[in-house]
């Protein structure tokens, strides 16, 4: 510890307190709380955790105790108590896994992802969500659509089974354009994330619609300790250039950065993609006298691009394309995305604070796509323009409580969005548009609240909790010959018990269960007059998280998934298809092992049976569901200024239909990084593919037919996977 560290922790330790409860508060060396620090006292062995402040309390201390202090990425510090509302300062430090504490929390498991995210740290806004064990992508667009996912027997799609929030926004759209749930992340800048917490499963009264499958909440950084400059160029006119510049140095209760980002490239496809993608993230945090933070965030981001589309096999085959070839080249399209978002968190007493946020949303798509190419129009092409503009407001509140034994959340909040002339139409090379087929606007309301409780009985932890939802869909069809509002509600009651048992820090064996919910399109939901319109979705997960030996983390679940017969709008088709009730169950595991201060090496297996239930036997597939996926990868962090990994994904072959007729490939594929610091310059390289492996990244049964055909043919379409793609990277810290 620094002389100014230690001579401020001994001007806040000089009043001598006998108290059986004792108050502290954890902070960095930069001035920022710590969350979930770990502090022991080794006299009593009693323990506590910080919260959002880095506030804790702690029993059975007296003066002269001596207490532990430890955080992941900070070094453990020990001292003796002498003062009632101590301030520690920790120092930082290089992570070391014999540093986690397993806490006796819900999702003590967001430790796996914390560790990956300093030993393996992201270069893209794809990667991001691949920091979550046992979650696939697969990009089908050039990187302009948002990515179809996969996770826990799940083909997502771009969201449907998963909620995705950012900074406590939502990502997921309701009722869009393209499809239900459609999570557009690349708003997001890699440099300014912070921290991933994610769940699986229905288990979580905080998530609402869409978290059936699991969730993802990224927080964004609240400061940054050093400005920085970088550019990358790589293969296939690749450039991308990322700014984030501190506003306010060397304040410690004021901080401002501005973060901006710029991608041009062409792919590796024949037909070049004129890629080209601008984010700008402007992020305020100040902290006021009584520790209430306030933090306003406003972005914006824009995106265009022209796409080769998704290809048919039998093409590649014949020789008549390459697998980087186009049947319609003029497909692609342009989204925007302006957010606003205000936040406050407020204690109220040393027990109670309350946290909310308010946003807003203004967002635009328009997407070109043939997936059928001249089977419904043998003469035009069968191409399709998806298209709207849209609003969204939002506000959420959080009042928290902490007793003795008990804790307490209850919330309240509100979603609406509002769209306009929500569009698919039959077009021909982008600018001819041939037929309107659906055009009308949406509202869509969400209000929702809800209470959890986790009540302490010793090594013993039970978390009841209720979810209430209350949805109104509104559709104006302006197709139809006169004015007409077309509307449905719906209320939904969503119950959770989970039960955690902490033998020690080192172990801990839970139960989870729960239901949950996602929401129907609206026009699904007044085409079946109000049928089926938020479909339950039933879980429970049976796992364990422990520590073996002090430098390796092992995490291991089976679980079980049930989902009610729904409906759901296929904005490619413009129709309503029933996929009927499913089940999944399946088994989740992963290890973080650290083998020397610098050497990392992590792992995640997941496998999932997964059946359509009112299918025959050998036609209850449930096409493109994944039954086996793994990742990992070996890293180096800090060694002697070099960083950098290996890493591998692998996804086995699967059902493309619903009687496994038709297979989607697997793969595996590996990709390379390697990074030096020299003094405050960073020079790095970056390989995906390493072994140049023909895969394909998505792929779908699809029933189409060229211009020359007579008959279609159902079979594989794919977008082929990145080839061997090699850039490199410099920045400038300063």
């Amino acid at each position: 510890m620094t002389f100014y560290a230690t001579l401020f922790l001994s001007l806040m330790c000089i009043i001598a307190s006998n108290g059986q409860v004792q108050k502290g508060v954890v902070k960095g060396a930069n001035g920022q709380p710590v969350e979930y620090a770990y502090i022991i006292n080794t006299n009593s062995q009693s323990h506590a955790h910080t919260n959002e402040f880095g506030a804790f309390a702690i029993d059975q201390t007296n003066q002269g105790d001596v207490l532990q202090v430890s955080a992941l990425g900070y070094k453990k510090k020990s001292f003796t108590w002498v003062s009632n509302e101590c301030v520690i300062v920790l120092e930082a430090d290089a992570y070391h896994l014999d540093q986690v504490v397993i806490q006796p929390m819900l999702n003590a498991i967001n430790i796996m992802s914390k560790i990956d995210l300093q030993t393996t740290p992201v270069n893209s806004s794809q990667e991001i969500l691949r920091k979550v064990p046992g979650l696939f992508i697969g990009q089908h667009a050039g990187g302009g659509k948002a990515e179809q996912l996969f996770l826990r027997g799940f083909d997502i799609d771009h969201g449907t089974d998963i909620a995705i929030a950012v900074d406590g926004m939502p990502v997921n759209m309701v009722s869009h354009a393209h499809g239900q749930g459609y999570a557009d992340l690349h708003f997001v800048i890699p440099e300014t994330v912070d921290k991933i917490d994610f769940g699986k499963g229905t288990y979580y009264a905080n998530k609402g619609d869409f978290a059936t499958a699991g969730y993802v909440s990224f927080q964004t950084k609240d400061r940054v300790d050093k400005s920085a400059v970088s550019v990358e160029a790589g293969q296939f006119k690749t450039m991308r250039t990322v700014g984030v510049f501190d506003l306010l140095a060397h304040n410690k209760t004021q901080n401002a950065y501005l973060a901006t980002e710029y991608i041009l490239t062409d792919g590796p496809f024949d037909a070049p993609q004129d890629f080209s993608r601008l984010n700008v993230f402007g992020k305020y945090t100040g902290v006021m006298a009584d520790q209430s933070k306030l933090t306003v965030i406003a972005s914006r981001f824009s995106s265009k691009w022209n796409a080769s589309g998704q290809i048919p096999q039998r093409l590649v085959n014949s020789g008549a394309i390459s697998r980087f070839g186009a049947v319609d080249p003029t497909e692609g399209g342009s989204t925007a995305r302006t957010n606003l978002n205000v936040a406050l968190t407020k204690p109220l007493n040393e027990s109670t604070f309350v946290k909310s946020n308010v946003y807003y949303s203004n967002y635009h798509f328009e997407l070109y796509s043939n997936f059928t190419f001249f089977l419904e129009d043998p003469i035009n092409g069968d191409q399709i323009r998806q298209k709207e503009s849209r609003d969204i407001y939002g506000m959420q509140t959080e009042l928290d409580k902490k007793g003795t034994n008990a804790h307490y959340q209850m919330g309240v909040g509100f979603r609406a969005d509002a769209t306009k002339n929500t569009e698919l139409s039959h077009t021909k090379g982008r600018y001819t548009t041939l037929q309107t087929l659906k055009l009308g606007d949406i509202d869509q309301t969400n209000i929702f609240s809800y209470l959890n409780a986790e009540y302490t009985f010793g090594k013993l932890k039970i978390n009841p909790a209720i979810r209430f939802d209350y949805f109104k869909f509104n559709y104006q069809d302006k197709l139809l010959p006169t004015f007409v509002t077309q509307s449905q509600d719906k209320v939904k009651f969503s119950p959770k018990l989970n039960v955690i048992y902490s033998a020690h820090t080192n172990w801990q064996l839970y139960v989870k269960s729960g239901c949950g919910f996602h929401s129907n399109d609206s026009r699904v939901v007044v085409a079946q007059t109000g049928k089926q319109i938020l479909p339950t979705a039933i879980g429970t997960d049976l796992g364990t998280l422990f520590k073996p030996f002090p430098k390796l983390v092992i995490n291991a679940a089976l679980w079980y998934l049930y989902l009610e017969q729904e409906f759901v709008y296929v904005g490619d088709a413009g129709i309503v298809e029933p996929s009927g009730r499913s089940k999944r169950m399946g088994f989740d595991a992963g290890l973080r092992y650290q083998l020397t201060d610098w050497l990392f090496v992590d792992t995640d297996v997941n496998y999932t049976y997964a059946r359509n239930m009112d299918a025959p036997s050998g036609q209850d597939y449930i096409p493109l569901a994944p039954d086996f996926t793994s990742t990992g990868g070996v890293s180096i962090n800090k060694l002697k200024g070099f960083s950098g990994g290996i890493r591998y994904r692998y996804l086995k072959n699967r059902p493309a239909n619903a009687d496994y007729s038709i297979e989607a490939k697997g793969y595996v594929v590996a990709d390379a990084n390697v990074n030096y610091d020299y003094k405050n310059i960073n020079f790095g390289i970056v390989i995906e593919n390493i072994l140049n492996t023909k895969w394909n990244e998505t792929q779908f049964a699809t029933n189409s037919r060229l211009q020359n055909e007579t008959q279609s043919v159902d079979e594989i379409h794919f977008t082929p996977g990145t080839p061997f793609f090699m850039k490199a990277k410099m920045t400038y810290r300063f």
